[in-house]
């Protein structure tokens, strides 16, 4: 399974683990209670990614006090409310930085990443509620190969970069398909964009399975985790695609 979190946790939130799905026993957790437990994490990335976009400089602290808090959740036996949010609000000031810089060199970037960014979670959640989609061993399987790949192109490109192989702002992503005028980036970008989408799918799956067996209230804070390391990964692509479709590169 591509998310690392929902990977941890399938093995003991299987159905049956926790209680059974007709009567769900006290303290269990339910869909409002990661809907509630995301919205805090949310408004924690918020708050502090006004600062980061206030200082942008603070952004490469965020970043790697984030990776280190992302790391330290994902392993953690126990998932730790406070963690999450000291995650969430960390990325927030990374965020934030990022986000003035693009929004300097391209003005109305960053609500059209926000905007594009609800968009496909809403579309994703429709497609999971009333589409009756959800993810199977041969859906995540295939993800898997998919993220895998990616993470090689994304390291050779930053290898080229690195380098000095490749001078374009985007290194390979800012360099045309041969034969057209269309940036490899942007082809990439629409790619991982649906990545993202089925991602989603994943996590869905795995909240719903929780609920039904269940699982005790703590893990709703493992599931909002879970979700926003998908959410913020599809924000910072999307935010990359649309600068490299508006020729902002």
């Amino acid at each position: 399974m591509s998310n690392p979190v929902f990977n941890k946790k399938r093995n003991s939130t299987r159905p049956g683990a926790f209680g059974t799905a007709e009567v769900a026993p006290a303290g269990a957790m339910t869909y409002d209670d990661v809907i509630m437990k995301t919205l805090f994490c949310i408004a924690a990335l918020v708050a502090a990614g006004a600062v980061g976009w206030a200082i942008p400089g603070l952004g490469v602290i965020g970043a790697l006090v984030a990776f280190v808090l992302a790391m330290v959740n994902i392993f953690k036996k126990k998932p730790s409310p406070v963690l999450i949010l000291a995650y969430s609000a960390f990325e927030g000031l990374a965020l934030g930085g990022v986000s003035a810089i693009f929004e300097a060199r391209c003005e109305g970037i960053v609500i059209q990443a926000v905007l594009a960014t609800v968009s496909v979670f809403a579309a994703t959640l429709a497609v999971f509620k009333f589409g009756n989609v959800r993810a199977t061993p041969k859906m995540m399987k295939m993800l898997l190969v998919a993220m895998f790949g990616y993470l090689i192109y994304s390291l050779i490109n930053i290898g080229l970069v690195a380098f000095g192989v490749v001078t374009t702002p985007f290194g390979l992503n800012g360099m045309n398909i041969p034969g057209t005028s269309i940036p490899i980036g942007v082809a990439v970008g629409i790619i991982v964009v649906i990545m993202a989408a089925f991602n989603f799918i994943v996590d869905f799956t795995v909240i719903e399975e929780d609920v039904k067996a269940g699982a005790p209230q703590i893990e709703s804070w493992r599931n909002a985790f879970g979700l926003m390391l998908t959410i913020v990964w599809l924000y910072l692509e999307l935010l990359r695609l649309i600068a490299l479709l508006r020729g902002d590169d």
